[in-house]
């Protein structure tokens, strides 16, 4: 009764706003897959810059009011983007598995929730890595540039690789990525599995990996795979000094960040033959500028940061963070919750 009354007096405009109000959304590029867009639809307002990528200015001036941010692409969410976005925002939800741009501790200390996709690109992420490895040890980049520049020859020594079979294969950061990379190349008959990283893991003991060191990593392994997260303790990691404590026939492979690795050293050791070739689905800076050094070596694959780019793993990845989203303003835990 009480409530009765004490709505009874209000505007008759007012009550159908408070009824009708949904959730405001805003999606930072009109590329997302449209499963996503209509999941978020059945209960928000959506709001979509029609860009493919839109820059950190352009998403602050569109943000004020919406109560939940749906991030695709790197853009930089710290305690400077949260005071202009305004006091609105609840949620934070990128449509990534890395978060490196995205200043967790603050967002959270703010109250917003705040999450992220991983686990469903884990296995096209690990394909990529699988698919840089063979291109790399077998020299496919510079075999076809002996192809356009016809200088093919047919003896027996000419532009052999390295094996996978028999080969040692060390994991840089044995999480689901990780994980799934040691799954997909167990059947290609390698060696041994080593890894590295804060401590040894059941998932490893179970995959038959061995916990070693990072300098053991780099003494045995034939196949040296990056999938560990960026973060203070693994920025330029991968060094002159690192390099240097590689085999001469070592491939390898970064599918994790770019700014895990020093550009100036990476290029050193592969043109000095401090290894033996690189394969890259990530680089610093990214992209590379056509005119790059890195892209003028014949023992460096690279492609441009397209590890999860498939049909169904960017469908799964953007429902994952609408339903981040969804969760977060219903007050119920989120997917994939950091």
């Amino acid at each position: 009764m009480l409530f009765y009354q004490f709505t009874k007096c209000l505007p008759l405009k007012v009550l159908f706003y408070k009824r009708t109000m949904k959730p405001r959304v805003l999606v930072t590029t009109n590329t997302i897959p449209s499963a996503a867009i209509n999941l978020l639809r059945t209960k928000c307002d959506v709001t979509i810059i029609q860009k493919l990528v839109s820059d950190r200015e352009e998403v602050l001036q569109a943000l004020p009011d919406h109560d939940a941010l749906f991030l695709s692409g790197h853009i930089n969410v710290n305690s400077d983007f949260l005071d202009k976005a305004g006091s609105s925002l609840k949620v934070v939800s990128t449509m990534s598995a890395g978060y490196d741009h995205l200043d967790v501790p603050e967002i959270k200390r703010r109250g917003i929730k705040v999450g992220h996709t991983p686990i469903v690109l884990s296995a096209a992420v690990a394909e990529m890595a699988v698919l840089l490895s063979l291109n790399a040890a077998r020299r496919i980049h510079e075999a076809r540039l002996k192809l356009e520049h016809g200088k093919i020859e047919t003896h027996a020594q000419w532009l052999l690789g390295q094996d996978l079979r028999g080969s040692t294969v060390g994991i840089v950061g044995l999480g689901n990525i990780g994980q799934a990379i040691v799954k997909r190349l167990k059947g290609f008959d390698v060696g041994h599995f080593i890894y590295t990283g804060h401590s040894r893991k059941k998932a490893g003991d179970e995959l038959g990996a061995d916990f070693v060191s990072l300098d053991e990593l780099l003494a045995q392994s034939d196949f040296v795979i990056v999938a560990t997260p960026l973060n203070n303790e693994t920025r330029g990691l991968f060094d002159d000094n690192t390099f240097n404590k590689m085999k001469k026939n070592a491939v390898f492979v970064n599918i994790a960040r770019g700014q895990i690795v020093k550009t100036d050293a990476l290029i050193k050791a592969l043109r000095n033959k401090t290894i033996f070739a690189a394969g890259l689905d990530v680089t610093d800076p990214e992209p590379l500028p056509p005119d790059h050094e890195l892209l003028q070596l014949p023992n460096a694959i690279i492609v441009p940061h397209m590890g999860s780019a498939t049909v169904k793993t960017r469908i799964d990845m953007s429902l994952t963070a609408a339903q981040n989203i969804l969760n977060g303003l219903e007050d119920k835990p989120l997917v994939y919750e950091l």
